[in-house]
């Protein structure tokens, strides 16, 4: 085996979940699907998440400084139709799909395992591939309740667009 191929198989084993990586501006949404996230401080509590450089969701990032994570199951074939390549220029990708806002306005999956809300810490343009965002976690929690009501979530607003 080649040195490069040991090293794709060893970070391979690194462990990850599959996330939606989401944010709003205006009136426009939109989201994107990462495996690479990790905690990199708590206190405060922080996350980092490597994200392919051009991805559609940077200018949102960019002009809101927030962003949210959602933690969905990786055989949630709704989640990888609609977010596993990138949407068309204007297309809402949640259309009937409900989510609920928290603090920073990002849409949270209601079918999510656990979320993260986050303000934009900082990211980094390394060279390579990817960028590094660092989120400053706002709220986090698990989906919201049948009655509405958000785990862990202040300011919690359902919506179905």
């Amino acid at each position: 085996m080649n040195p490069q191929a040991a090293i794709e198989r060893v970070i391979g084993q690194i462990p990850n979940g599959l996330f939606l990586m989401t944010a709003a501006h205006e009136e426009a949404r939109t989201g994107v699907l990462t495996t690479w996230v990790q905690q990199c401080s708590t206190d405060p509590p922080m996350i980092v998440v490597a994200l392919a450089k051009g991805s559609p969701v940077e200018p949102f990032i960019r002009d809101t400084r927030s962003f949210a994570l959602c933690l969905v199951n990786a055989d949630d074939r709704l989640v990888q139709k609609r977010f596993g390549t990138p949407p068309s220029r204007g297309e809402d990708p949640f259309v009937a799909i409900p989510v609920t806002i928290a603090t920073t306005g990002a849409p949270i999956l209601d079918r999510a395992s656990v979320y993260f809300d986050c303000d934009l810490a900082g990211h980094l343009a390394l060279d390579c591939d990817h960028r590094l965002y660092i989120g400053l976690v706002r709220a986090a929690g698990t989906p919201p309740a049948p009655n509405g009501t958000v785990d862990g979530m202040s300011n919690g607003r359902r919506s179905e667009a």
